[in-house]
């Protein structure tokens, strides 16, 4: 019978064997660095959005220099950046804090209303957005949302939703080429 050798007891009580962790360095030198997987899976999905906006089929022609594959590939290039910003720091040391500073009670229970209503107002507005345009639909969606959120700013909420919601329409419309269904304001907008 052959022991293994261990590592000296920390103040938590007596280290696991040398041997456990896997044959060596390399399993535990993932352990301490388990950031790397989110580093990962940034990189994975920067790659298939960046994939995605090359195979889109868009002629540049009748969409103009800035059209639908602009967006994806913003948003592709920003994950594969943070990805490769994240890695460079968890190989230079850098450690995730532990979250200790939440201000929330584990041991309260999920706020099911808030949750409920949230889900109504976002199927709500998927049903909506056919009949009613995305104007109409958009707004309600933002000013139910605010409102399943806490906001009770009765007279402003419809107005800034009302605002956001066109914002949105005329950006994608018109700045991005996605169309957008305008609903009976088609005519107007």
């Amino acid at each position: 019978m052959t022991t293994e050798p261990t590592e000296p007891a920390g103040p938590t009580g007596p280290a696991e064997p040398a041997a456990a962790s896997g044959g060596g360095g390399a399993r535990a030198w993932l352990r301490e660095r388990s950031e790397l997987g989110v580093c990962l899976l940034l990189f994975a999905l920067g790659v298939l959005v960046l994939t995605d906006a090359l195979t889109m089929d868009v002629d540049i022609a009748q969409r103009g220099p800035i059209g639908p594959r602009t967006v994806p590939f913003v948003v592709g290039a920003g994950l594969l950046l943070v990805g490769a910003l994240l890695a460079v720091d968890v190989l230079r040391g850098g450690r995730g804090e532990a979250e200790g500073g939440e201000d929330v009670d584990l041991d309260e229970p999920a706020d099911w209303r808030t949750v409920l209503l949230l889900t109504g107002v976002f199927l709500g507005a998927a049903v909506l957005i056919g009949p009613l345009g995305f104007p109409i639909a958009g707004a309600l969606l933002f000013w139910g949302a605010a409102y399943a959120l806490g906001s009770r700013h009765h007279d402003r909420d419809p107005l800034i939703a009302a605002g956001l919601s066109l914002f949105t329409y005329f950006v994608f419309d018109n700045l991005l080429g996605v169309p957008l269904p305008g609903g009976p304001l088609m005519g107007v907008l």
